[in-house]
């Protein structure tokens, strides 16, 4: 059971191909003229320890670059800040591991934020964290500083699953975090978990859920491991020192998840994630509306109007650009390639879509009447059900989704 989103297929350009694109950073997608956006991302790509399942880019910098790194985002969002038009209702700092910036430089780092974009006062404003990083200082300067929402990566209560994962925080951790969040004021948070680790069993994964919902959460994303290439994890997977779970267990996981969560009063709102009637995260919806949002940071991924680009992986390429970020590949969709990720990515959301949104989508591009076609053997399959508000996946279909969302791009 594969439950994460697929890759998009769109025209793509690696900068690095001399028939690529002309020239590759970002005064090729940032426009001239003013444009709207939605929301922004920042990555912060310091981490103090890789675990082995994730594949963002995180490096363990012995180095201390820091601060030249708040400087080069400030330079960043100064130059791109005051081109937007309007305000934008949502800002998602991730990483790596943004609370592992010195308090002074992750205060310096809200600050230009706030300075240079303009902020909605509706502003949902999201920093990702390590429980391990989180004390009173760090909490006091996110409230200080705006936000107004935290992401605490939980992944799992039990020590011998973090171990698998090699993910470096103690289970206790997390509600000594969410204390001092508390404490400065901040009570809207997410906490991440993972099930079907190798070695997990459903009576772990039922504990997990308790000790998360014990904790009070307003929103909560519950993820099915994914092994992703080039990660320590695959490789174990591939030599033979670890063995997936068997699906019918990953999918008794999920089923319970589901069945929990909403007992406990959490609207099922996305494929992963749960929220508290109204918590849904904002940020997140803007990606699976295609919407248009910033990137800053090495390795942040932006889109603006159908054009998608990514920009440098390697944090010393990335402090080096100037004065422009440079993208290391570009993605221009065509209109066939647009309405697959339109039904791709809101077909995720559990409300799906309208039915005046989905003819909408395939008259603009249906080659052949393959999606149309894909969508009845759906219907017919019980992966799709259609009523008076739209089509959606059923509950069985979203077990079941990945190949027909496959069809549909």
């Amino acid at each position: 059971m594969k439950l994460e989103p697929m890759s998009i297929q769109l025209q793509q350009f690696d900068a690095d191909e001399p028939n690529g694109v002309p020239s590759s950073d970002l005064s090729d997608v940032i426009p001239l003229q003013p444009f709207t956006v939605d929301a922004a991302y920042i990555h912060v790509p310091f981490c103090f320890h890789k675990c082995h399942y994730c594949d963002f880019y995180s490096i363990v910098d012995s180095d201390d670059r820091q601060a030249v790194f708040v400087d080069r985002v400030t330079a960043e969002l100064s130059r791109i800040g005051p081109r937007v038009q309007g305000t934008m209702g949502a800002v998602f700092i991730g990483g790596g591991t943004p609370t592992l910036l010195e308090a002074p430089l992750l205060a310096r780092l809200l600050a230009a934020v706030r300075e240079h974009l303009p902020l909605d006062e509706d502003l949902e404003w999201t920093v990702e964290a390590n429980p391990e990083t989180v004390d009173r200082g760090i909490a006091e300067v996110l409230a200080d500083g705006g936000v107004n929402r935290v992401s605490v990566g939980c992944q799992s209560f039990q020590p011998e699953l973090l171990a698998t994962l090699e993910r470096h925080h103690d289970p206790s951790s997390v509600d000594r975090a969410l204390k001092h969040l508390r404490d400065a004021g901040l009570d809207a948070f997410n906490l991440d978990l993972i099930h079907g680790v190798p070695g997990s069993t459903l009576e772990q994964w039922q504990d997990d859920l308790r000790r998360a919902l014990d904790l009070g959460p307003a929103h909560l994303s519950c993820y099915g491991l994914q092994y992703e290439p080039n990660t320590p994890l695959t490789r174990k997977l591939e030599l033979g020192r670890i063995k997936r779970l068997e699906e019918d267990l990953e999918a008794q996981m999920y089923e319970h998840t589901c069945r929990v969560l909403q007992q406990a009063g959490y609207d099922h709102y996305e494929i992963s994630n749960w929220c508290r009637p109204g918590a849904a995260c904002r940020h997140n919806l803007v990606y699976w509306r295609s919407g248009n949002w910033l990137a800053f940071g090495p390795s942040a991924s932006g889109h603006l109007d159908g054009t998608r680009w990514k920009n440098v992986p390697r944090l010393g390429e990335w402090l080096d650009s100037n004065p422009w970020t440079r993208i290391v590949d570009l993605e221009r969709a065509d209109a066939s390639g647009r309405v697959g990720e339109h039904l791709m990515l809101e077909l995720r959301l559990r409300e799906g879509m309208s039915h005046q949104r989905l003819e909408e989508l395939l008259g603009q591009s249906d080659p052949g009447g393959r999606r149309r076609e894909a969508i009845e053997l759906g219907l017919e399959k019980g992966i799709l059900e259609s009523s008076d508000e739209g089509l959606r996946l059923s509950d069985r279909g979203i077990l079941l989704s990945d190949s027909l969302l496959s069809e549909l791009i």
